[in-house]
């Protein structure tokens, strides 16, 4: 078996010890017990860390902690009400994340991500990217993200077949060491100049209760490359090179230059051009991703082409 459990009673409830085999070494422990405990909801699992319900190897610990072989995790009883059950892939969905694939080796994928699609389940999504892809075939079974992309975000999205891969592919992310290039649509005439922002960006919770990132000097440091690809009477198609990986980094940064992504309902205009009221899908494509492939150290180059959408008002802004 690839995980060893034992359990013990306490309050005359069942808690389980899980001891962390070689395959789910470095993986993170929010990861890890999204899987461990399917059907609970995933901020029920980020409770169970916060109030200090899961312990590893005895101790209080963060849902990004890299899990060590032969850690014990201390999983608490949950209760998960009725039994859910796995959304199945439709075909529909099935030719479409195949169509999707840019590259397949023994040890990864890289997807031209679909926009409007959750790279994972959560709340009030059972079914992610990643679990229709585990479900697709027997080989893609323990699949897991090596990154993130927004929802409605689309291109490139780097996926480990093994955990070792995952283990590699996340510490280039983490050294920074991984090219990463967006297109974006954006209101207004991007200044030809305005070549980087480097902001702090801190999450915040509104009084409604949403969860938004914002530029605050109190925050973690963020860093964004921005190019002028063309300029259109009002927008302009930019390149972005983000140096960091904060949550809606570029969406915020294009926000604070004050050229929000079209498209874009968290962090856009409240007046929007009429020419612009039609588009209503968050135009960033994550274009281009370059790093290290972990079988030959040689350098890996992907590249995905737009959507029809974004494609299609790109031609669109041009001509007008």
């Amino acid at each position: 078996m690839l995980i060893q459990k034992k359990s013990r009673t306490e309050s005359k409830r069942q808690v389980h010890i899980v001891r962390i085999s070689e395959r789910h070494d470095g993986q993170r422990l929010d990861n890890f017990l999204i899987r461990e405990l399917k059907g609970v909801p995933r901020t029920r699992v980020y409770r169970l860390i916060r109030r200090g319900e899961v312990r590893v190897n005895k101790k209080r610990c963060k849902p990004d902690l890299k899990l060590s072989y032969g850690d014990e995790v201390r999983i608490p009883p949950v209760r998960t009400g009725k039994k859910s059950q796995t959304e199945k892939v439709s075909p529909g969905l099935t030719q479409l994340l195949r169509s999707s694939v840019l590259l397949e080796t023994d040890l990864l994928l890289v997807l031209n991500k679909p926009a409007g699609m959750p790279v994972h389940g959560g709340t009030g999504v059972r079914l992610g990217i990643i679990e229709a892809l585990r479900q697709m075939q027997e080989d893609w079974r323990n699949l897991e993200l090596v990154h993130r992309l927004d929802r409605d975000t689309s291109g490139c999205l780097l996926i480990a077949k093994k955990t070792n891969v995952l283990k590699v592919l996340q510490k280039e992310f983490k050294e920074k060491r991984v090219d990463k290039t967006y297109h974006a649509l954006v209101h207004g005439q991007w200044p030809a100049d305005l070549k980087r922002i480097d902001i702090p960006l801190r999450k915040n919770k509104l009084s409604s209760g949403e969860r938004i990132v914002q530029a605050n000097k109190d925050g973690k440091s963020a860093t964004t490359g921005f190019k002028v690809l063309e300029n259109y009477c009002d927008s302009s198609l930019v390149e972005a090179r983000p140096t960091t990986g904060r949550t809606h980094q570029i969406r915020v940064h294009c926000q604070y230059a004050g050229h929000p992504i079209i498209g874009d309902g968290k962090y856009g205009p409240k007046s929007i051009p009429d020419t612009l009221k039609g588009a209503k899908k968050l135009c960033l494509h994550a274009v281009r991703i370059k790093f290290l492939d972990p079988a030959s150290d040689g350098w890996l180059e992907l590249e995905a082409p737009w959507d029809k959408f974004f494609k299609a008002l790109q031609i669109e802004l041009r001509n007008t």
